[in-house]
């Protein structure tokens, strides 16, 4: 497995007054560790715009991802596009993130706005080579990743937020260069450094974007890896064999559930403390075992994270929540969401009898369900998770 992990985000708004977004993100991974990102913008804007810059993005990281040279997926896109009557082109802009296991990555950029990238928290210059395939000029380049570089790869209605509006002068490639190290300097995820690009974007045009605007942000990371326990096994003769499997991977370690956590205290021959002040009223305290980077109440917990997964993935309203907050919930989204590259859930399946009340809205159907929707969660956040049962 390569030892970096591309954490990638990204966020659109639409043409005021559209229904449909003329730009489109995709992104391909492999089993090899091979990541393909683009950004395809459509000609126009609606729904046109929209077809034109989805055939474009999938069928480009599609034929990469395989193994198709370059050269001839730009060849096949330019003869699978249809021509626009009125301009008399056929093609869609697009940008390409081709990240290898050799630990490079590959830009090629197409009349997109150039790519930003930012090194040690500044704005770097990368070379560029010009390339011509057809009747299309490109740009390629390749770098040598570094732990903590971060790439911003932009469609047309970025720089040009703004312009002749309220903010007349547009969002230039200088300000966008100082915008993005002012958020890279918070350590946000990419998904939330996306999120706040756009939404000033947004600002600019008054909240009515005269195009559509898309950023996405691609931060290279050393891998991380988080293992979580959640609840004890249904066997209990198998919790020494559980809590050996769990202690024994590398990364850190968080265990969640009253029962789990005294699993883990007798089996590290520690004390488990409890902490009885509660941070937010509706989210359980932490307790304290040594050797243990974190423990939490069990179910309500993770459904809290569960939750703020879901929103993650969606509009990320709730990052004003869970990126600060010190309770468990918040501390333990930080911990899957920010830090974590790669995710070992170790879940018991033992019922527990509190929960079988028919007065309680919890179950055991409903606890298995919310792991297994925030498993799914993260891997829909580019996370390599996997799920062991006990």
């Amino acid at each position: 497995m390569n030892s970096f992990f591309l954490d990638v985000g990204y966020k659109s708004i639409f043409h005021f007054g559209e229904q449909l977004c003329g730009d489109h993100v995709n992104v391909a991974n492999t089993e090899d560790g091979k990541t393909v990102v683009v950004l395809a913008d459509g000609l126009g804007s609606g729904v046109k715009a929209s077809i034109l810059s989805t055939i474009t993005s999938q069928m480009i990281s599609t034929l990469l991802s395989n193994g198709i040279s370059l050269k001839e997926a730009v060849e096949s896109i330019s003869k699978t596009l249809p021509v626009d009557k009125q301009r008399d082109v056929a093609y869609s802009t697009f940008t390409i993130a081709d990240f290898d296991t050799d630990g490079y990555l590959n830009i090629v950029q197409f009349d997109n706005p150039e790519v930003v990238m930012l090194r040690d928290g500044k704005s770097f210059e990368f070379q560029k080579e010009k390339i011509v395939i057809g009747d299309k000029t490109l740009y390629q380049s390749k770098i040598e990743l570094r732990d903590g570089d971060m790439f911003a790869i932009f469609s047309d209605g970025c720089p040009y937020a703004g312009l002749g509006m309220k903010y007349n002068f547009g969002f230039g490639m200088n300000e966008i260069k100082d915008f993005l190290e002012v958020l890279n300097a918070s350590g946000a995820n990419a998904r939330t450094v996306a999120t706040d690009f756009i939404d000033h974007i947004n600002f600019l045009y008054a909240f009515s974007p005269g195009d559509d605007a898309t950023c996405v942000i691609i931060k290279v990371k050393k891998r991380q890896q988080v293992n979580v326990v959640f609840g004890p096994p249904s066997n209990r003769e198998d919790c020494n064999r559980m809590m050996s499997l769990f202690f024994s991977k590398k990364g850190k370690h968080i265990v969640c559930g009253g029962t789990t956590a005294k699993i883990a205290a007798d089996y590290l021959g520690k004390e488990l403390e409890v902490d009885l002040n509660f941070v937010e009223s509706d989210v359980p305290p932490m307790g304290k075992i040594e050797g243990v980077d974190l423990v939490t109440e069990g179910i309500i917990t993770m459904n809290k994270v569960k939750e703020y997964a879901e929103d993650f993935l969606k509009d990320n309203v709730l990052y004003q929540i869970w990126g600060y907050k010190k309770d468990a919930a918040s501390i333990l989204s930080r911990l899957l969401f920010e830090e974590a590259t790669d995710i070992d859930f170790y879940v018991g399946r033992a019922i527990n009898p509190a929960h079988q009340n028919p007065d309680l809205p919890i179950n055991f159907s409903i606890k298995m369900n919310i792991v297994s929707e925030l498993m799914n969660y993260l891997k829909k956040m580019g996370k390599n998770v996997k799920g062991n049962y006990f």
